[in-house]
């Protein structure tokens, strides 16, 4: 990458906490460089405390655009200038864009995944799905999947500071879509595996699975799962989590986030600089697969 930075190079940033896994730097330098783009793409390891303060520097920098993980989706949203109709419909912000100056938040996530499925021929559309989370990148899973046509939605979540969020998503979907919605309290495991039981995909739209909850996760033992069922995960590292482990060795047709993560980029790219990510070639270069790893030593 050093041989394409000139003085006309231009910086994008991703701003998460944790963030030194991520694999967005490589997808996006390596489309840069594939298209001739003078583009650079780096990782910033920031939070809550230091968002309003980075957000200045993005404008003071005059950068073209970032990225945004957690746990900033949300508390990002007061220094920005704008929100695209997404955006503001699910409180979350995964991508902005720096036009002269004026900051727009957009979100991309629910576009990455619903593609994801699709490129990994699975249908939810019509269906019913279950999805554990309720904050940003979930959000924005349940609005698009609403949209696109899913039938009906089961979300769980923990009573803690964003049960109220869940609450005001499934009045948008009720208002905007015809697909049926529930908010169930995760603590019911009862509720949770007959919920499971009765949709085609369940999915983890949290961080637990991934560092620093690493090995963790929500589903108690393989009787919540059957062979049938698609699970899901919007973690991408590590490639396979504890849930996908569990679900893999029951049988289950499993996807990771890494397929989320591309077609979310996809998207973003667009809006930063007008071009169609060459996803083709991402597949190819950087060996991407949607599957959780799977074989022995993982």
């Amino acid at each position: 990458m050093a041989e394409r930075i000139t003085g006309h190079t231009e910086l994008i940033g991703l701003m998460a906490d944790p963030i030194r896994h991520s694999s967005s730097p490589a997808i996006h330098n390596e489309a840069f460089a594939y298209l001739g783009l003078d583009y650079a793409y780096l990782a910033f390891e920031v939070n809550n405390d230091g968002l309003k303060d980075a957000i200045t520097g993005m404008r003071a920098l005059k950068m073209p655009g970032a990225n945004l993980s957690m746990p900033n989706k949300s508390a990002v949203i007061p220094y920005l200038d704008k929100l695209s109709p997404a955006a503001e419909l699910c409180g979350a912000v995964n991508t902005i864009v720096n036009q002269d100056g004026v900051l727009t938040g957009h979100i991309t996530d629910g576009v990455g995944y619903m593609e994801a499925l699709r490129d990994n021929g699975i249908d939810v559309i019509g269906k019913k799905m279950t999805i554990v989370g309720s904050g940003g990148a979930a959000t924005a899973i349940q609005v698009q999947a609403a949209l696109d046509g899913v039938a009906e939605l089961s979300i769980f979540n923990m009573r803690d500071r964003f049960w109220e969020n869940a609450k005001a998503t499934i009045d948008k979907i009720a208002e905007r879509t015809s697909c049926k919605v529930t908010l169930y309290d995760l603590a019911d495991l009862d509720r949770l595996k007959a919920e499971i039981e009765d949709s085609c995909l369940f999915t983890n739209a949290t961080g637990v699975g991934m560092k620093p909850l690493e090995g963790q996760t929500y589903i108690p033992d393989a009787s919540f799962f059957r062979k049938d069922l698609i699970v899901t995960d919007v973690i991408y590292s590590p490639a396979e989590t504890a849930m996908l482990k569990l679900a893999r060795e029951i049988g289950c047709k499993t996807m990771n986030g890494m397929g989320m993560l591309l077609f979310q980029g996809a998207a973003a790219f667009q809006l930063w600089t007008g071009k169609e990510m060459p996803i083709a070639h991402m597949k190819k270069v950087l060996g991407i697969s949607y599957e959780a790893a799977k074989g022995e030593g993982h």
